[in-house]
């Protein structure tokens, strides 16, 4: 009985030295630096489209690598706020365009940083023109969904940018109609 006994205390001993060596390895931790973004910009433009984006550098404050599974670009707009233009968005990697909208995992040591492209494409509907149909746009969000994992389980975080009328009008030159 003595012996199960030590074993027992032997083994909750080991159990918490584990625990706090793991604790002071720390973990990793992806930060999105929203308020350092670059502006919009505009990638490309035609008759019934045009195509933004804006670059968000992803930091790694965490002890420990990380690895950035999978990233997804989500405009926000459904027909019901506003039917005029359809959006698209896509993630990218700075530097590392693909045409094929796959995400291609990445390591991110600790205390290193990653450059990540948002581009969202809208597109005129309705017969309107581009013109027309950004006049009467709404502010919307464009969602940044990146799946990490470290140290800690695989798991999504959502970084959200909030792109005004005013900010697209501005950007494509075009007036907005009050209405």
């Amino acid at each position: 009985m003595v012996i199960l006994e030590g074993l027992i205390v032997a083994g909750l001993i080991f159990c918490v030295l584990i625990f706090l060596y793991l604790k002071q390895r720390g973990q990793e931790k992806v930060v999105p630096k929203l308020q350092s973004r670059t502006p919009f910009k505009v990638e490309a433009r035609d008759e019934k489209s045009v195509t933004i984006s804006t670059t968000i550098e992803f930091f790694n404050a965490g002890k420990q690598s990380a690895m950035i599974v999978d990233a997804i670009c989500h405009p926000l707009l459904p027909f019901e706020q506003y039917d005029g233009i359809a959006v698209r968005g896509r993630a990218e990697r700075e530097g590392k365009p693909r045409e094929d909208d796959y995400f291609e995992a990445l390591v991110l040591e600790h205390q290193e940083s990653v450059n990540l492209i948002a581009k969202v494409t809208l597109t005129a509907r309705k017969g309107m023109t581009l013109e027309e149909a950004l006049s009467r746009m709404v502010d919307f969000p464009v969602e940044f969904l990146y799946r990490e994992v470290g140290r800690t389980p695989m798991h999504w975080t959502i970084a959200r940018i909030i792109l005004t009328a005013e900010e697209l009008a501005k950007l494509t030159g075009v007036t907005l109609v009050k209405e």
